[in-house]
């Protein structure tokens, strides 16, 4: 026996350890439990709370409350079905065509290694209408993932974003991630007022103290109202709520933030396990996308992806990479993970490519270039400022970035996963 494997002899659980776990979840007396339990019940059993849910996602009831809102909103939806159904956009075929030429019909592409096209901060739904004009006239492809970081108050008061928003990806057939409001930035951190005080980020954005509760309040509120599914996750305590809303028989799903810090293969180890502990008896668990840091390397992601397969999540957890970054307030630049991206898409499955800003060489062009602070302005406050059009500029940049990603996947002979239901395979 070798030293390594004498070694890993003495990392074995031994099952009393287990028990010991069970007994603090099972404990009437345990608070930490019994706390998590009260907010939950005040909203039902859980399939009384999952039925709820099924039902604010139907998409004939999402159009008939947002006629209620008497806004342009419907009638954007309503063309973007028509759309749809007219077969307006590009095909998988057509696009590869574009890129390759005819020689695109004789290739075999990697279909099991397909990326997930991925765009943030899809902020406002208006932006999705103009997003989806410009692939419709310039023959470009729709992101099969958004993600939101709008506040989630705002947006359900304004004329219905938030059900058009549920609307159009159910019509994309993409999937998509909201914000909930409850974070360390909603005040909660005391340490934390700003880029002056950053430091305050050291322990984490955070929910601090009661906000773990708030925010499974606060998740159930819109799950059961509108049927939002897939959250944010940014904090190791929202993150075991999670898995243990799921545990519970709730059908609940998070991504968690490249802002909660996982940079590491023990730190993606942890979290891992985390899910397994927590997983039902069919294999399943929560957390749908995993957004590792921005510092990590193409290593990383592949030691992730083996612990991934060991515990049996290849096909249930998504590795997030961003691929671009906004250029202000975020990372250093120039930042572009395109090439690692290609290295790692021809045998790591299940990963998306996010694109949080646009390529550095469009972003210096911009006269105001993308800003991750602007994820955290208020509606009012842009338009008051007259800064919509250039965010709108900058969510397009990134559209831009989206399709550069797959096109340089396409010439190397690697897939996509862009909005299934309007790029249909032929």
């Amino acid at each position: 026996m070798t030293m390594r494997d004498a070694l890993r002899q003495r990392l074995q659980i031994p099952e009393g350890r287990l028990t010991d776990i069970n007994a603090l979840l099972l404990d009437p007396d345990s608070r930490v439990v019994n706390d998590l339990l009260d907010v939950v019940a005040r909203y039902g059993a859980p399939e009384e709370i999952n039925r709820q849910a099924e039902a604010a996602r139907n998409l004939d009831q999402i159009t008939l409350r947002l006629a209620e809102h008497n806004c342009q909103y419907l009638d954007d939806i309503e063309w973007l079905i028509a759309q749809r159904d007219a077969g307006a956009f590009i095909s998988e075929a057509d696009y590869r065509r574009k890129v390759l030429g005819m020689n695109a019909d004789g290739l075999k592409f990697q279909e099991d290694f397909a990326v997930t096209l991925e765009i943030s901060g899809a902020q406002y739904f208006p932006w999705l209408i103009e997003e989806a004009k410009q692939a419709i006239a310039d023959g470009e492809l729709m992101p099969g993932r958004f993600i939101r970081v709008r506040k989630m108050r705002e947006s359900e008061a304004d004329c219905g974003d938030l059900l058009a928003t549920a609307a159009a990806m159910q019509i994309m057939g993409a999937s998509y991630v909201e914000t909930l409001d409850t974070k360390g930035t909603d005040g909660s951190n005391i340490h934390l007022g700003g880029p002056a005080t950053i430091t305050g980020y050291f322990g984490g954005i955070g929910q601090p103290n009661d906000h773990v509760l708030k925010w499974v309040d606060e998740y159930l509120y819109y799950y059961t109202r509108y049927g939002v599914r897939q959250v944010l996750n940014i904090n190791p305590g929202t993150v075991l709520a999670g898995y243990l809303l799921h545990k519970l028989g709730i059908n609940n799903e998070f991504k968690i933030s490249v802002f909660m810090g996982n940079d590491n293969p023990y730190a993606t180890l942890w979290t891992l396990i985390g899910a397994k502990l927590f997983s039902r008896d069919d294999g399943s668990c929560p957390l749908i996308g995993f957004n590792l840091s921005n510092s990590v390397n193409g290593e990383t992601i592949e030691i992730t992806a083996q612990v991934r397969r060991a515990l049996g999540f290849e096909d249930v957890v998504r590795i997030e990479h961003h691929i671009t970054e906004c250029w202000k307030s975020v990372v250093i630049q120039p930042y572009n993970r395109r090439d690692e991206l290609l290295a790692l898409a021809d045998h790591v499955p299940n990963i998306s490519a996010k694109h949080e800003g646009s390529d550095p060489a469009i972003e210096q062009t911009r006269t105001r270039p993308s800003d991750v602070l602007d994820y955290f302005r208020a509606k009012d406050e842009i338009e008051a400022a007259g800064d919509m059009p250039a965010l709108l500029r900058n969510y397009l940049d990134k559209h831009e970035s989206v399709n550069r990603t797959a096109r340089a996947l396409t010439q190397q002979g690697l897939s996509f996963i862009a909005a299934p239901k309007l790029h249909h395979p032929r």
